[in-house]
């Protein structure tokens, strides 16, 4: 097997607080000797039995690696129907892919994957009506299929287009750009790029950057001293102006953005991925210093638009757990001044966009999306009808001049489809319906709402299925969940799914409080002092499906990835027996050192961290799935997975984890670790790449559950 990838964890490489200088032994582990090390933390010494694994680069590690993967591919080739498997999911997964079209100027922009190509393509024609011509087409470039390409604007009078180019899957970007009618790049290139858009302005853009990383720490290294600056097009990246920094705050995200009008720069400046502090510059006045429009970082507050009296509208959560929309005078910016637009509801405002002069209010309601639209001033509100009222919406946005918006509707069983909205008649019209290899209307998806062990909580979980399932508690499941850093799990497509559910199986997605459905009273409901709460969500909805017979132990598997990946660890070592199979994708999994590494310091305001206080780090230590995995226990049979270049969750920790958990598993599952080669956090593989990870990973799923995987011809 070309690829394995093993389950990225977040690593650590320094002392999260008060620690003595580590001891360092030699120790046996699995083929190989890894460094160990004790660190100590407010007079409590913590072993770290595989430090040396955070060394990605060194021998014994590399050894480590390769050892690993020898046996995951050994594994997974005595599965006697894996080629049946990816042969079926190479079917699904061939149908053509198309993005929406986003307008610059006359030009309109498409990405397009006609089924199997590695990377999606993009397409440019002149007016909606046009011929298409291909403008990027990246597995020309790359013909390994790993590097990808993302539009990030053109300039005002749209003959440049700024492009982020990414490869591997690392989040380091180098931003170039293209004239558009010769489709030829200019010299322009800027390098250490992360985490960033191309802001417009005159001859050239704002856009952030890190100072170049120290050889061999590219993709481990503590990144710090995110800055903006501007680049003028035609000099060199050394001449660009450095626009903002913050020396006090060296751990600070800054990022840039532009009103429509071009009039004010406004800075959003996070300590991590919760809260941040807003300024702004009005340019159309000469600029001078920035000014500080939002300054309490225990709030979400952001710019919509300009209106055209220079008044901002906002979105914000101040007095507003679910959001409000408010009017904001820059020069008088402290809330007691703001003007309510839009009050806040029981439901989620989501988000707001605009386009044709219009504000489109994004609502989620039980996790479903409700688009609204309205004049800037909150009157004339119309909801808008969608294909179906369980699913999820995005779009709706453009110049303030555009008569045409576009947006897609998916949901569990209605694959992604691209409408077109008629602003001035409110009509939408299909633009694009993919043609699938599958019956969706096969299959239905339904909602429940799951007692939390607390009694007062109901926890919101979508189950899908086939029509005339049996609850017999013999059906295969997987369990999906997330929990954290207000991000909102909402129906969606899946073309992997369909091999679960072709074979009787069930999938079930909780919507599990830290996450961002129901407001920041329930984001924060599982954030910090209170992340257990995500933990026993989950296993709760794990029970749930047992007890309505969707499912049974034996037949139950758990999944997430990145903070997800956290949760499956968590819950994995906290309640062992609770399913047959997990698979931990890319997680944090050493929550007392995931702050020392690449952007790990961000997440400190979503989890706390060891250095913090003694209460902090003893809540840590509790739930830290790398510490809290028990020699002599019976786990699941798991399947953790990352990739060698992962610089957002650092393959160690996930390392350290399967390492940890192959010396302690007393049961016969297996516990293995599959290492993606040339992938990062998730973004960005190759169409091969996914189908090889979802062909293990549904093989690996069925082999540890007992159940033959048969194709529907074969049924």
């Amino acid at each position: 097997m070309k690829k394995l990838i093993v389950l990225a964890g977040i690593a650590a490489a320094l002392n999260a607080c008060q620690s003595s200088k580590p001891t360092t032994t030699m120790k046996n582990t699995f083929n190989s000797n890894i460094e160990s090390t004790t660190f100590t933390y407010f007079g409590n010494p913590v072993e770290d039995e595989f430090y040396g694994l955070e060394n990605d680069r060194s021998p014994r590690t590399e050894e480590w690696v390769k050892a690993e993967q020898n046996l995951t591919e050994t594994y997974l080739k005595t599965i006697s129907f894996r080629n049946d498997i990816k042969k079926r999911y190479t079917e699904i997964f061939n149908f053509e892919k198309v993005g929406p079209p986003s307008k610059y100027g006359d030009y309109y922009f498409t990405w397009k994957n006609s089924g199997l190509q590695a990377q999606a393509v993009c397409f440019i024609r002149k007016g909606l009506d046009g011929k298409d011509e291909v403008f990027l087409n990246p597995n020309e470039i790359d013909k390994n299929g790993t590097t990808t390409f993302d539009l990030l604007g053109a300039n005002d009078d749209n003959t440049q287009m700024a492009i982020a180019i990414n490869k591997a899957g690392s989040d380091w970007s180098t931003i170039q750009v293209m004239d558009i009618a010769t489709k030829k790049y200019l010299d322009d290139k800027l390098e250490w790029v992360k985490f960033s858009g191309a802001a417009w302005f005159g001859n050239g853009f704002f856009y952030s950057r890190y100072p170049a990383p120290k050889e061999g720490e590219e993709l481990s290294g503590n990144n710090m001293n995110h800055s903006v600056y501007y680049h003028e097009i035609g000099t060199s990246q050394s001449s660009d102006k450095l626009v903002f920094e913050d020396q006090k705050n060296p751990t600070y995200y800054n990022n840039a953005s532009l009103s429509e009008d071009k009039r004010f720069l406004f800075i959003y400046s996070a300590p991590g991925t919760d809260g941040y502090v807003v300024y702004y510059k009005d340019l159309a006045n000469n600029g001078g210093n920035f000014g500080t429009l939002f300054s309490d970082l225990r709030y979400h507050t952001s710019v919509v638009e300009v209106d055209v009296d220079g008044k901002l509208i906002v979105l914000t959560d101040v007095d507003a757990p679910t959001y409000r929309l408010v009017k904001v005078d820059p020069l008088q910016p402290d809330p007691k001044n703001w003007t309510t637009i839009i009050p806040a509801k029981s439901e989620l405002l989501q988000g707001v966009s605009t386009c044709g002069g219009k504000l489109f209010l994004h609502y989620l309601e039980m996790a479903n999306t409700r688009i609204e639209m309205c004049e800037y001033d909150g009157s004339k509100r119309v909801k808008l009808e969608m294909a179906d009222n369980t699913g999820t919406t995005d779009g709706f946005s453009g110049k303030r001049t555009d008569k045409l918006c576009f947006y897609t509707f998916t949901s569990f069983t209605y694959p992604g489809v691209i409408y077109s909205f008629d602003i001035p008649s409110k009509t939408s019209n299909e633009y694009f319906k993919p043609t699938l290899k599958f019956n969706p209307t096969d299959y239905e998806s339904k909602q429940v709402l799951v007692p939390s062990r607390d009694g007062k909580t109901q926890i919101p979980l979508f189950i899908v299925y086939k029509k005339g399932l049996q609850l017999n508690g013999s059906n295969p499941c997987l369990l999906y969940g997330y929990g954290g850093f207000n991000i909102s799990l909402t129906p969606s497509f899946s073309s992997s799914r369909v091999v679960l559910l072709e074979q009787g199986g069930v999938f079930a997605m909780a919507n599990l409080r830290g996450g961002g459905e129901f407001g920041e009273e329930w984001h924060q409901g599982g954030m910090k002092m209170n992340k257990q709460n995500v933990f026993n969500d989950f296993i709760d909805c794990a029970h749930y499906l047992k007890q309505e017979k969707y499912t049974s132990t034996s037949k139950l598997a758990i999944e997430g990835g990145s903070n997800g990946g956290l949760l499956v660890g968590a819950c994995m070592t906290q309640e062992p027996g609770m399913c047959a199979v997990a698979f931990p994708a890319v997680g944090v999994m050493d929550m007392l050192r995931y702050q020392e590494f690449t952007v790990g310091k961000g997440w400190v305001p979503e989890y706390g961290s060891s250095a913090e206080s003694k209460e902090m780090f003893d809540y840590l230590l509790g739930y830290s799935p790398y510490h809290n995995i028990k020699k002599g226990t019976t786990y699941p049979a798991t399947l953790v997975m990352t990739a060698d270049h992962d610089d957002r969750v650092v393959p160690a920790h996930s390392f350290k984890f399967a390492a940890r958990l192959q010396e302690a598993q007393a049961g016969a599952a297996p516990c293995l670790i599959r290492i993606e080669t040339s992938a990062g956090h998730g973004a960005g593989k190759s169409t091969e790449q996914i189908i090889e990870e979802q062909t293990d990973k549904w093989s690996f799923f069925f082999q540890n559950i007992g159940v033959k995987y048969v194709a529907p011809s074969e049924q």
